[in-house]
């Protein structure tokens, strides 16, 4: 992938005191003409908070708004709303992300998911709709809902340490047929757990997932799959190399270094752009052909 000069896109700001520490992850979604960003910032508080940002040619900032605009609201989530992400269905977008909230100094962590009118959000009317956890008690994560319904269902994929796993929905509360997707592969760069980026992207092959990999080294990188259309639980292939890897400073150096972690990726004008968090302090993005991408497919 190419990285874009001017990365990072975003960077804490600190007369914010939501946005003052970090400003990485974030959600991405191309609506009238422009990519929507909601974007993970931790602040003095150390709590995560959900920012917004737009971006006309999916690289330079036009606008980012001073306040969050979505907050953690329940005990569930008192210490942090975290990696979102947002795909479009039916009219609506669905925010999944991970809610956090510390017990007895342990990190649980669970799965929540909420809607908003797409015209609302548009608009910059925050009715987010209520808030679920679609498996209670779970500990799970790196949650993204399919932008097409499946055999009739909601699809998404989320993770149940170390496996990028399944599950479906006839009304995006209660799930089922939950099944492991792919997990780690042994001596590779996703040797220790994996989890899927942005909604996976529909292409004449099927359908496209871009996900993150770890190794034993704790080093994350960024590679992609391909779903079966009808059957996404069926991995039709699988990229042997990594496509982003942690090179530059901002990516090898700061709160968490050796990152590249992504929630967010879109198409304009077949060209993909995956917007990912440099060492979980900083918003960057780099894109690739969609072509380029799929030829190494049927080589």
């Amino acid at each position: 992938m190419e990285r874009f000069s001017g990365n990072p896109i975003l960077t804490p700001l600190e007369e914010h005191a939501w946005e003052s520490r970090e400003v990485f992850n974030a959600a991405a979604v191309y609506l009238d003409g422009k990519v929507h960003l909601l974007y993970r910032a931790i602040g003095n508080d150390n709590i995560s908070r959900l920012g917004y940002a737009t971006s006309k040619d999916g690289f330079t900032i036009d606008e980012r708004f001073p306040e969050p605009v979505f907050t953690p609201t329940s005990e569930t989530e008192k210490d942090g709303v975290e990696d979102p992400r947002l795909t479009r269905i039916d009219g609506r977008l669905v925010l999944t992300y991970t809610a956090l909230r510390e017990y007895s100094h342990l990190q649980v962590y669970q799965i929540s998911l909420t809607t908003i009118d797409s015209d609302d959000f548009v608009k910059r009317q925050w009715n987010w709709e209520i808030r679920r956890l679609p498996f209670p008690g779970v500990r799970n994560k790196n949650a993204v809902i399919f932008p097409e319904k499946i055999g009739g269902r909601y699809a998404m994929l989320h993770r149940i340490e170390p496996d990028i796993c399944i599950a479906y929905s006839d009304d995006l509360i209660k799930w089922c047929d939950i099944m492991s997707v792919m997990g780690p592969r042994p001596n590779t760069w996703d040797n220790w757990k994996i989890g899927v980026a942005g909604p996976p992207l529909k292409v004449n092959e099927g359908w496209l997932a871009i996900y993150h990999g770890v190794n034993m080294d704790r080093m994350y990188f960024l590679g992609f799959a391909l779903l079966e259309a009808d059957h996404p639980e069926h991995v039709l292939y699988r990229c042997k190399e990594y496509i982003l890897a942690p090179k530059e400073d901002y990516e090898r150096f700061g709160k968490v270094p050796n990152v590249v972690f992504s929630t967010g990726n879109i198409i304009i004008d077949d060209q993909l752009f995956v917007y990912y968090g440099g060492a979980d302090s900083v918003l960057c993005v780099a894109t690739i052909g969609l072509d380029k991408l799929l030829s190494s497919i049927h080589r």
